[in-house]
């Protein structure tokens, strides 16, 4: 059996500033351990025929950065992986960096980490579809989609039987595809944190098809093209998160589409989604960017068990950063509310 890691208390003990410092990266700290520089990622690629500008910034204290001009994020173990050429979205490089830091950091004194032979990959942002796994190639994620779904049908009986507005529907992209990988599903498009589609997600549209083989929602898998390999990760990305140009003052929080629809259809457009029943930490780095500090964050959680789990888990993540609301409805869904019940739960 490998190394257990505890991963919350690892970066509760490692110190950022000695981390930048062992990385030899050169930040100006302000008060309130908020500090900014030039982006050190390895795979930051800056605009051709434009000047570098300070686009990195990190909450020294709370472990977490942001690049605003490559868009990548994460906390503090995401940014030792991405300094040591890896890919943090690969559990097992991710692993494999943390129990380096784990060994390597006695007392809070870091004794100059050193990876153990490490497989070096480039790592930078796609979409995809499943392929054979060739080893040794680079690998990018979430790379913008060089093409679009043409001919989704808008009016599909999914959608308006479910109660969403031509103008919602609209909104989103949204719409039900004949042809391709999402063939018989509402396809959704998927835009990153800077504003590129990086794929799409497919919606059965009678959930008595569900099973197995033929899951409620489909994602991009993997592909290889060009010597590259291609992989999509949801987690490192707020679905509507690109909608949200500069923090809020109230921000609602939801798990999937359907309910990040509904709400913006009622008037609650400063809404992201997690795609799912977890939050990973660069999800949760993100909502606290789209939120005040002094702000409030609603999480609308789902009425299900594995809903209830994943809000008082994302709770655990943001309590300790922002004034966190939870609304849960035992056995109801978002969708399942009418307006005048929403201005009641949400009332802002």
């Amino acid at each position: 059996m490998g190394q257990f890691v505890n991963f919350k208390e690892l970066r509760a003990r490692l110190d950022f500033r000695a981390i930048l410092k062992h990385y030899r990266v050169e930040l100006t700290e302000k008060a309130g351990g908020q500090a900014a520089g030039y982006c050190p990622l390895p795979t930051h690629k800056g605009k051709e025929g434009k000047a570098r500008s300070p686009s990195f910034s990190a909450q020294l204290d709370k472990g977490i950065w942001q690049c605003f001009g490559c868009g990548c994020s994460g906390n503090i173990i995401e940014f030792a992986t991405r300094m040591e050429g890896l890919n943090p979205e690969d559990g097992q490089q991710f692993r494999q960096v943390a129990l380096m830091l784990d060994a390597a950091w006695n007392g809070g004194q870091a004794q100059t980490p050193e990876l153990p032979a490490a497989k070096r990959i480039e790592a930078s942002s796609t979409n995809t579809v499943d392929a054979p796994d060739t080893p040794g190639l680079p690998v990018t994620v979430n790379a913008p989609l060089e093409f679009e779904l043409k001919e989704l049908d808008s009016n599909h009986p999914y959608l308006l039987e479910r109660g969403f507005t031509q103008e919602t529907v609209a909104h989103f992209g949204v719409g039900f595809c004949q042809r391709g990988l999402m063939k018989g599903r509402v396809a959704i498009p998927l835009y990153d944190n800077t504003a590129a589609m990086v794929g799409y997600a497919g919606r059965v549209v009678d959930d008595r098809a569900i099973n197995a083989e033929n899951p409620r929602y489909k994602f991009p898998g993997v592909r290889e093209a060009k010597g590259v390999r291609h992989e999509f990760h949801k987690s490192a990305f707020l679905y509507n998160g690109h909608a949200i140009s500069k923090p809020v003052n109230d921000l609602v929080v939801v798990e999937g589409f359907t309910a990040l629809w509904w709400l913006w259809q009622h008037g609650y457009h400063n809404t992201v989604g997690l795609m799912g029943s977890d939050c990973s930490d660069t999800q949760a780095a993100l909502i606290l960017e789209r939120s005040k500090p002094k702000g409030r964050i609603w999480y609308f959680a789902d009425g299900d068990t594995a809903g209830v789990k994943c809000a008082k888990d994302t709770l655990a993540m943001l309590a300790t950063s922002r004034l966190v609301r939870l609304v849960i409805a035992d056995g109801r869904q978002p969708t399942d509310f009418t307006e005048a019940e929403l201005k009641k739960l949400l009332p802002f």
